[in-house]
């Protein structure tokens, strides 16, 4: 299984519990903090959004995804996974966790089930698309897994894991074209992502063998 699905059924799998002292009252409050000239101040804001924040902070979340200090490029990643996987409805939470555990027993088509579920009752919800598409992806349905993906970047544009989710697809397809273009495009959003990196040099490698072939 490709790095990338491994990380993102962990990321899927857990819940992030990001550690508070925070000196902010207010999301307003928060939110100016991120701008805050200490990293201190910046990661305590990044990590009260990412407690008490709605999807509507994704954005500004995702602005500190190229901060200065590692810690709070760390903190951003973590708080968004945070924020992207926050429904706001007990039920629909309840069913992505169903969906995980379905995930980690490799039981793709209960998982698929309970996604679908969720994809009915809150369609808005961009990770629940998401998560449909992880699994597909691992059952080998890459027609279907792309199609989810469109639906996650229609409500979500700056999500880095669907972005790369795309590379993956397109790397098993063996469009390597294609999937450089995407892995270059989820590094855009967030330039920590290690293991794309690997994952581009590889590709290119490929890519130029392919070619040489084709001469």
């Amino acid at each position: 299984m490709p790095r990338l699905a491994v990380v993102l059924l962990t990321l899927l799998c857990a819940t992030v519990s990001l550690a508070q002292s925070v000196p902010y009252a207010t999301r307003e409050e928060a939110l100016k903090g991120l701008s805050a000239p200490e990293a201190a101040q910046r990661a305590e804001a990044v990590t009260w959004i990412a407690n008490h924040g709605t999807q509507a902070d994704g954005e500004a979340l995702s602005r500190r995804l190229a901060d200065e200090s590692p810690m709070v490029r760390a903190l951003a990643e973590q708080g968004l996974w945070v924020l992207w996987h926050r429904s706001g409805d007990h039920a629909i939470d309840t069913l992505m966790a169903k969906g995980a555990e379905q995930t980690q027993a490799r039981r793709f088509e209960e998982a698929i089930a309970t996604y679908s579920e969720v994809i009915r009752r809150k369609p808005a919800f961009a990770e629940g698309w998401n998560r449909r598409a992880t699994v597909r992806f691992l059952a080998g349905d890459y027609r279907k897994s792309l199609a989810d993906c469109d639906q996650v970047m229609k409500r979500n544009p700056r999500h880095f894991g669907a972005l790369a989710g795309y590379g993956q697809i397109y790397f098993a397809l063996e469009r390597y074209d294609k999937a450089i273009e995407y892995w270059r495009r989820a590094l855009e959003v967030n330039p920590n992502m290690a293991g794309v990196e690997s994952n581009i040099k590889g590709a290119e490698q490929l890519l130029a063998e392919k070619r040489r072939r084709m001469i």
